[in-house]
């Protein structure tokens, strides 16, 4: 196995069908959420809807960079959510989410091992793998909280 394939199938694991470290994904945490729980704020915590246009913003811009693009995205952009008022607007911020997921995890497996190795864009980035790594990093650390934010908020609803 390749070390791109290894870093793909761990993507795959976070997004699409593992269960391994976290004991979920995100596809399957997402699709028991109705728009309305993914809009519910819980005290000062991000909404579920806002934590999922986050991580798509930066696979999106990282999927850029691998289709041969430019690393155009910003932070000050990744929580930009625009408004989700209906069940519609959320499944699409879903499908759209995990439609990028599959590319992105396509173009990973497609690249050289020794290319891992290489900048990302520019020194200051890191490699590839660095980033590769940090996109699985960062995935946990929301998916976390996203199951965290759907039981206070399947907790709240109950009272």
């Amino acid at each position: 196995m390749t070390r791109s394939t290894f870093i793909a199938n761990r993507l795959r694991e976070v997004f699409l069908s593992g269960s391994w470290i976290a004991n979920t994904n995100y596809k399957q945490q997402l699709a028991s959420i109705t728009w309305e729980q993914a809009i519910q704020k819980v005290g000062t915590l991000n909404t579920i809807a806002t934590l999922t246009y986050h991580v798509n913003y930066y696979v999106v811009g990282l999927l850029e960079v691998l289709n041969g693009g430019a690393l155009s995205i910003r932070d000050q952009y990744s929580f930009d959510l625009p408004p989700i008022q209906s069940e519609a607007d959320w499944k699409a911020l879903v499908q759209e989410f995990l439609s990028n997921a599959e590319q992105f995890i396509f173009q990973v497996e497609k690249i050289a091992d020794q290319q891992l190795e290489e900048v990302f864009v520019e020194e200051k980035y890191g490699t590839y793998l660095r980033n590769l790594e940090g996109v699985i990093e960062h995935s946990y650390y929301h998916l976390g909280q996203i199951s965290l934010i759907r039981k206070l908020i399947i907790e709240t609803n109950k009272r």
